[in-house]
């Protein structure tokens, strides 16, 4: 492996953590109604723990409205059931066909605790990029040792696998900065 090949496979796992951290964040509740906020949870469906995004319909037709249509209605019963176990705080109403569920208007103190989540979860994604920062660090290592790299090779790649780190860690600060500003919301 080369140093190019390093640093791209750095690169590579480094934004992929970052596009997954928007998708994570899609479950934090904000004040609008998301279809992103359900569609992670598990249902259980004939004992599998299955997405909800694969046994339903999920719609916003309104900005405090999320709609849930099961394209098999026998497990709107295990589609409520997971909804209410999830921490989202959420009380589905069923009619039989769909499920509705109000998006009530964060208080104060819940905005908060959620803010308080998500700076947790960018420390999360901070600390999983500079793991893949590490690991391509070790590979480096590995590749000048066999000498396949001198050293001042090694020194920059080293200096731009930092510039790669530095930027992925600004993408997540940057995914975060947009989810508190849509939690601080009123």
């Amino acid at each position: 492996m080369t140093k190019d090949e390093v640093i791209q496979k750095a690169r590579d796992k480094m934004h992929h953590s970052a596009e997954t951290f928007k998708v994570e964040l899609a479950s934090i509740r904000s004040g609008r109604a998301s279809p992103g906020l359900v569609e992670h949870l598990k249902v259980d469906y004939a004992g599998v723990p299955t997405p909800l995004r694969h046994m339903a319909a999920v719609a916003s037709p309104e900005a405090r409205l999320l709609v849930i249509q099961p394209w098999d209605k026998s497990t709107i019963g295990n589609i409520e059931k997971a909804i209410l176990k999830s921490d989202l705080g959420l009380t589905p109403t069923n009619d039989g066909n769909v499920i509705r569920i109000n998006i009530p208007p964060l208080s104060e103190e819940r905005r908060l605790e959620l803010i308080k989540l998500l700076h947790h979860r960018i420390e999360e994604r901070r600390i999983a990029v500079r793991n893949c920062r590490r690991e391509a660090m070790e590979e480096l290592k590995a590749l000048e040792k066999d000498k396949t790299l001198s050293q001042d090779e090694h020194k920059r790649a080293l200096e731009q696998l930092q510039k790669v780190t530095d930027s992925a860690i600004g993408l997540v600060e940057k995914i975060g900065a947009e989810k508190e500003a849509e939690l601080r919301e009123i």
